[in-house]
């Protein structure tokens, strides 16, 4: 999956990898990007490496909860009320510029990424496996926007970012998409019913108990970082862990390395904490906080299995 989307997404395999790694271990990912670097190209080459059927919903302020998860609507015929689903029924959805949503609808979405499923007319639906969201917001222009609080931040797995190409990518990106995008040339690598598997398998990944201590005092270290206004929560902790099991079996091990942990920490930890002002006015963001913490936190010696 990897190779077949670094092909579309030149010069930027770790985001990719950070991306298949959220969906493994069956999160979603916030992205916080300029415009045009890639992230619509991103969710189509994800949907179609796994034969998942892809949408894109635009978010904005006149949105309604029901135009992403669906309404009964009247049938002339029969006389009977007919549900007709929204775009959230689907295996990849790239939901773009999501503060642009008026709370309630963003509420709306958080409640599906959570639940897997929408309720509507008091019927709750569940939604298709494996459900994948792609949420971007521009985090430049943000007038006129709804901010996600910290508690709906908190929900996304991962936060990743694209940036712009280096100068030896972005002529590589013009050479290929000077006839015809390389997305359309993403082939299918795995099957719907072979990723709900793995995300299953990962969960089996043995993770040594002094890999876990190592988990919790990183986020602990969080808590009690004076450059912090607020830790991480005991969420970040559990995401962490899955992120160094999926991590450890992308490289093809049955067991969780220190390197795992440290390798996914800034992605999964860094939307979730906040960084006080004047610390912010230096140019440090949560990232290099967790950077830090990692550089000061001992790390045991790798156990296998």
């Amino acid at each position: 999956m990897i190779d077949q989307i670094s092909r579309v997404i030149v010069g930027k395999r770790e985001s990719v990898e950070q991306c298949v790694l959220a969906l493994l271990c069956g999160g979603h990912v916030l992205i916080e990007d300029v415009p045009g670097v890639g992230k619509t190209t991103l969710a189509k080459a994800i949907s179609r490496s796994i034969g998942g059927e892809f949408r894109r919903v635009q978010f904005t302020p006149d949105l309604l909860p029901s135009d992403i998860t669906g309404s009964s609507i009247l049938n002339q015929n029969t006389l009977e009320f007919e549900f007709r689903p929204g775009p959230l029924f689907t295996n990849v959805i790239l939901v773009d510029e999501v503060n642009r949503a008026t709370p309630k609808t963003q509420s709306a979405l958080l409640e599906a990424m959570e639940e897997r499923q929408v309720s509507s007319d008091g019927i709750t639906r569940p939604l298709p496996e494996p459900f994948f969201v792609l949420a971007t917001q521009n985090n430049i222009e943000m007038t006129g926007t709804y901010p996600l609080p910290e508690a709906q931040l908190d929900r996304f797995f991962a936060r990743v970012a694209i940036g712009y190409p280096t100068r030896e990518s972005e002529a590589d990106i013009l050479r290929n998409q000077q006839t015809s995008h390389p997305v359309d040339t993403v082939t299918e690598v795995a099957s719907l019913e072979q990723m709900v598997a793995a995300q299953k398998a990962i969960r089996n990944i043995f993770v040594h108990e002094s890999i876990r201590d190592y988990i919790v005092d990183i986020v602990r270290a969080t808590r009690e970082n004076s450059q912090l206004m607020l830790g991480s929560s005991p969420r970040g902790s559990l995401y962490l862990m899955l992120a160094g099991q999926a991590r450890a079996a992308m490289d093809g091990r049955d067991f969780v390395s220190p390197d795992d942990v440290k390798a996914s920490a800034a992605a999964v930890l860094g939307h979730r904490v906040i960084v006080r002002g004047e610390v912010r006015a230096k140019g440090l963001e949560g990232a290099d906080i967790i950077a830090q913490i990692l550089a000061a936190v001992p790390a045991p010696q790798p156990v296998t299995a």
